[in-house]
């Protein structure tokens, strides 16, 4: 007799599909093999007691501090530790229970919409910029064209330009000037009808170059303000674009000047709730999520968002995560931008592992390969 531990990470499909289980068995044992540690902060007392007893009774459990079961508090924080079938289980129950377990059964079930993301997909980075901190994805006009066509050709599913760098300490350029940097880029990709074979991403937060760009073949705005301003708001509904919402602790110029965070998941998932709100209300549905790594961040904040992805899933929105040569792979192994390759395949792959969909990136053919192996590895 041989016994062999699986991989916590395994494709659990695959396996059970290798041992020659039946299509039905398969489904329903898939279920049970993650295991899932969610997180719930202030949870009322009363329903962390009858969470718990729930839990039990179908074989997860909910981690809660001493003293939960005399009530001594009137809130706590907890954790549930239970796989998918459980969760599932747990969500349809704990609907007809008092004390917000109803609002609880939400964002169980908006957990588990998401976290199986769809396949992993790459976006582009191409600026019609002189000051982006990366030169190498500096592009003008017929260059920003045959580099676009080599990442197509190198598998990117999404290209993003951008006119305006927004890296930290960087100055804000005029909306005219930033339209004149991006137009002649984006007529030439309208021209050669690159939307009909990517989605095509304009990065910008000014009314006049997103209108255009949406004029022209682009279908998502990724707006490092998050949809801050209502006018961005209208197009995306109007356009019935997809729109990223990013969050960013002030602003380019001074958002690497000491940002602080009590506890930076917690409020990056208070403005995601806020944001989402605000595009529901505008009749905007196809949203992404960006937690803006490097954007009013420490190193340590950008860890815990990566770490901590997961979290977000239960948002119920696909996840996006651009670290690509970014300062935290310096801070971590001080190297010059045109050296992080390595550290930024780290990251991305990192994120991937905790629910990612989207890669930003400035090297696709690389990430492409990266994301291939890792696949394989995983099963």
């Amino acid at each position: 007799m041989h016994v062999e531990r699986l991989s916590g990470t395994l494709d659990a499909r695959a396996h059970l599909r290798a041992l020659g289980v039946d299509s039905g068995g398969v489904t329903i044992l898939a279920s049970k093999m993650r295991l899932h540690f969610l997180r719930i902060r202030h949870l009322h007392v009363g329903a962390a007691n009858i969470l718990k007893q729930d839990a039990l009774s179908i074989g997860a459990d909910l981690a809660v501090p001493k003293g939960t079961v005399t009530a001594q508090s009137p809130y706590v924080d907890a954790i549930l530790i239970a796989n998918t079938k459980q969760l599932q289980t747990l969500a349809r129950k704990e609907r007809a229970q008092p004390f917000g377990l109803k609002a609880l059964c939400v964002h169980l079930e908006g957990f588990l919409r998401a976290h199986t993301p769809g396949a992993p997909q790459v976006m582009g980075i191409i600026n019609a910029t002189d000051d982006s901190f990366y030169a190498q994805s500096r592009f003008k006009a017929e260059a920003a064209l045959i580099k676009a066509e080599r990442m197509i050709e190198e598998g990117a599913k999404i290209l993003d330009l951008g006119g305006v760098s927004t890296r930290p300490g960087s100055e804000a350029v005029d909306e005219a000037e930033e339209l004149e940097r991006v137009r002649p880029v984006i007529e030439q990709w309208y021209a050669q009808r690159l939307f009909e074979r990517v989605r095509l991403s304009i990065d910008s937060y000014r009314p006049s170059v997103i209108a255009f760009a949406l004029d022209h073949g682009f279908s998502i705005v990724n707006d490092i303000t998050g949809l801050e301003e209502e006018r961005i708001c209208a197009l995306c509904s109007d356009y019935k674009a997809t729109a990223v919402i990013m969050h960013m602790q002030g602003r380019p110029k001074q958002m690497q000047q000491a940002p602080h965070y009590e506890a930076v998941v917690s409020e990056v998932n208070d403005f995601f709730l806020e944001r989402i709100a605000k595009a529901r209300s505008f009749g905007i549905e196809d949203l992404v999520l960006d937690v803006g790594i490097g954007f009013g961040k420490r190193l340590e904040d950008n860890i815990a968002l990566i770490a901590q992805l997961e979290h977000f899933l239960a948002l119920g929105y696909p996840l996006l995560i651009g670290a690509s040569r970014k300062s935290m792979i310096d801070a971590i192994d001080p190297s010059p931008v045109e050296e992080r390759l390595g550290g930024t395949l780290a990251v991305h792959l990192k994120a991937l592992e905790h629910g990612a969909e989207i890669l930003r990136v400035h090297d696709v053919r690389e990430h492409v390969q990266a994301i291939k192996v890792h696949q394989a590895l995983r099963g």
